[in-house]
């Protein structure tokens, strides 16, 4: 762990183990240093605290939606967060009253999100976390409809980063400033938007959290996208057409008959353990005679083929995005879409609000739509190495049956941090662990076992540094917890898969192992270069020190692209700020336009904090403009820098 760390660890160990001795723990009464209510009073950039009020008596009831029981007491700070003109961030921290764990959790939306999820917050408060939730500063936009904030980019980088960056430095102040000392451990846990977040956080923030939980993560943002855009287009367009519902439940069927049993599971499945080990060809169900419910048209076998292959860039052929997994044909109605694509919304942010899905490009149009967003909502990077060497853990898992995130993304991204950074697979796993979900759907569901507690075995590797190498999952009756479990098997840290040990009942988890897949598939085509990331940003101080004891002065952030990436000269910055504060001068490119020098103002930063204690490791934000082929678009990064004061 890093030293850092590691003495932040000791010191919260020390302080909660004095007040055990004291008799109090995390209880309320004397071990708070702050009333709730006072805390209305504690200063956070860009932020007002619009309430802060102790809830008792077990039930909560939300500004909206239904009363949420079986609470313990707690203390409640809602705010807003502007860290630009534009922005408008909701946030919440809830905190107990009594038997804090230590720890703090920070909750991950979904879709385009929209609003504060009060169930999760429930959810963590009931299992002793001090929780915080964010809007993602989105609203009046909604988890599955983003189409509200066209023509507000600075909303576009609060969805992309920014808000969950600012949420995690409202949180911390707060919990520090309540139970007068850090949390212990800070963790984030999310799936689908949530897992884009968890992945933005170890890119971009990586002092955030210890522990990160990514779900399905959908970081890909802009070709997941197109996906959705490529989806409601194909069945639309001459020599395809749409499936029905009834045809995609054949088609399923005739999947799961020619792969259970191949696929590395058990041929009792009826669920696909590993479909990259199935080679089923949609051909075999095409109509030999008139059209019925059981077999596909030739224009039916066209979509299907183009869903299984994904997105490609017409003029290039070119993957642009991977397709859709045997066994993810039940949810297929959806993404085909009735009057426009699914999660309609990022294209119109790029292109207008009265763009037509049947008329896009994706050659121009999808580099337009990178142009625009890219910068601002897409986390591809494969560099984690400030997340590893500050000792945080990354946790991934997917469902391999997921209509919403395509499953070999999450895996494309597992394979390229080891191939781009160089690491063998067990260099990589020193920090990151993916665990593939077999019939699972998207983040739970499905026909497979799809009930799983992450974030435990995540807080024993990041507390106690046991390596996660199984995980049980359970499959109720009918997805329905009170009618019982059906089977449990365990989920294994890819590339490892589930296999029957050949004795015993199959529906036992007992009676599988974890094994290396014998089938060894070849690594799937990636996306091109244009299509993952043709543009890093990194940030790095010149000096590792922020020395705020003194007034005056300037700190330099040199901004630099990895080995590979576009340069400044493709890439033109403008409008460079550190924490909101203006940049001192036009900034100076060296090195063929692989490196930025930028300069600000130490006065300028002097409210600077980032939710920690002085002398450990910050996250500095830089934010800024920067155009590509005449497209404008926005960007966040930082820098690792520590703070004296």
């Amino acid at each position: 762990m890093n030293d850092h760390r590691k003495n932040r660890r000791l010191s919260a160990l020390r302080m909660a183990a004095a007040y055990m001795l004291a008799g109090t723990a995390f209880a309320a009464g004397s071990a708070f240093a702050a009333t709730c209510e006072s805390l209305a009073g504690i200063a956070i950039p860009f932020t007002t605290i619009t309430t802060a009020q102790t809830v008792t008596g077990g039930t909560f009831t939300p500004p909206t939606g239904a009363a949420i029981t079986g609470l313990p007491d707690f203390c409640r700070v809602a705010l807003v967060m502007a860290p630009s003109a534009d922005s408008s961030i909701r946030v919440e921290v809830w905190m107990p009253l009594a038997s804090w764990n230590g720890r703090y959790e920070g909750l991950g939306g979904g879709g385009y999100t929209g609003s504060i999820n009060y169930t999760s917050l429930a959810t963590a408060l009931r299992a002793n976390f001090a929780a915080a939730h964010t809007d993602m500063g989105t609203a009046p936009a909604t988890g599955g409809n983003g189409s509200a904030i066209v023509g507000h980019p600075e909303k576009f980088l609060d969805f992309g980063s920014r808000s969950t960056h600012e949420m995690t430095v409202a949180a911390k102040t707060l919990v520090q400033a309540f139970y007068g000392q850090p949390a212990q451990y800070s963790y984030f846990v999310g799936c689908s938007t949530g897992g884009h977040q968890g992945l933005e956080e170890a890119q971009v923030f990586p002092n955030d959290y210890d522990g990160i939980l990514a779900g399905a993560p959908g970081h890909n943002r802009t070709h997941l996208h197109t996906a959705f855009v490529w989806d409601y287009a194909v069945p639309r367009k001459p020599g395809a057409s749409l499936i029905s519902s009834a045809k995609l439940t054949s088609l399923n069927n005739a999947v799961l008959a020619a792969c259970v049993g191949g696929d590395g599971g058990v041929p009792t499945d009826r669920f696909l353990t590993d479909p990259r080990d199935c080679t089923f060809d949609p051909a075999s169900l095409l109509c030999s005679g008139a059209d019925a419910p059981t077999c596909l048209t030739a224009s039916e076998l066209q979509t299907a083929r183009l869903f299984y292959d994904g997105p490609r860039n017409p003029r290039t052929g070119q993957r642009i995005y991977p397709g859709w997994a045997l066994g993810s044909e039940l949810g297929w109605t959806a993404l085909q879409g009735t009057t426009q694509p699914a999660f309609e919304g990022i294209y119109k942010w790029a292109l207008s609000a009265t763009y037509d899905p049947l008329a896009v490009d994706f050659d121009a149009d999808m580099a337009r739509v990178d142009a625009v967003l890219a910068p601002s909502v897409n986390f591809m990077s494969s560099d984690l190495r400030r997340f590893a060497l500050a000792g945080g853990k990354l946790l991934m898992y997917h469902g391999f049956a997921d209509p919403i995130v395509v499953s070999q993304d999450t895996i494309n991204y597992l394979e390229r941090i080891m191939s781009e950074q160089h690491l063998t697979l067990a260099q990589a796993q020193v920090f990151v662990r993916l665990f593939m979900v077999p019939g699972m759907g998207h983040c739970s569901g499905g026909a497979g076992p799809n009930v799983f507690d992450a974030l435990t075995p995540l807080m024993q590797w990041v507390e106690n540094g046991l390596e996660p190498t199984q995980i049980i999952a359970a499959k109720f009756v009918n997805n329905n917890a009170n009618l019982g479990v059906q089977m449990t098997r365990p989920l294994c840290p890819y590339p490892q898969e589930p296999r029957y040990v050949g004795t015993g009942d199959t529906n036992s988890a007992a009676n599988f192992a974890c094994v290396a897949d014998p089938n060894d598939e070849p690594l799937s085509e990636l996306p091109a270069r244009d299509y993952l990331a043709p543009f890093i940003m990194q940030a790095k101080p010149l000096s590792a020190t922020l020395d705020l004891r003194s007034s005056g002065g300037l700190f330099y952030i040199a901004l630099s692209v990895p080995p590979g990436s576009d340069t400044f000269s493709q890439w033109t910055l403008s409008n460079v700020r550190a924490e909101g504060a203006s940049q001192q001068g036009p900034g100076t490119m060296f090195g063929d336009g692989h490196t930025y020098l930028v300069a600000f103002n130490k006065d300028d930063l002097v409210a600077f904090t980032d939710g920690v204690p002085a002398g450990e490791p910050a996250d500095l934000m830089i934010t800024g403009t920067v155009q590509h082929n005449g497209n404008t678009s926005l960007f966040a990064v930082s820098a690792t820098v520590k703070v004296l004061r």
